[in-house]
């Protein structure tokens, strides 16, 4: 089991930034992929962005040029800075981990969420 808890959302103007974090309950080392996901009201959740153990990344189209992923293995921890915030980025962002056994999925988990609210 991984508890995974997320914070660093809040309330920033159009063209702001802000740094989401993801703390992991234990080691993340082997834990790949892992992503931030996003659900604004009325609609599905998201993928934002991605990146394995190796450290490749991948991105929403939305999100390429402003969202940065990252992994501190040594600190469990993923972050995703978020720069040139605009207001359709306004979502509850949500940390996401999985664990594989070859290409079958072994488990799942999910942070609480953290909102972002971007005003214009």
């Amino acid at each position: 089991q991984v508890q995974l808890v997320e914070s660093g959302g809040g309330l920033v103007q159009a063209g702001g930034s802000l740094r989401l974090s993801c703390a992991a309950s234990r080691s993340i080392v082997n834990i790949s992929p892992v992503s931030w996901y996003r659900q604004a009201p009325g609609k599905q959740r998201d993928l934002v962005a991605t990146i394995t153990s190796g450290g490749s990344t991948n991105y929403a189209d939305s999100v390429k040029g402003r969202f940065t992923i990252s992994r501190d293995n040594a600190k469990n921890t993923v972050y995703l800075q978020m720069n040139s915030l605009k207001p359709e980025d306004t979502a509850v962002y949500y940390c996401n981990m999985r664990t594989y056994f070859s290409i079958t999925l072994v488990s799942e988990y999910w942070g609480q969420g953290t909102q972002v609210t971007v005003s214009s």
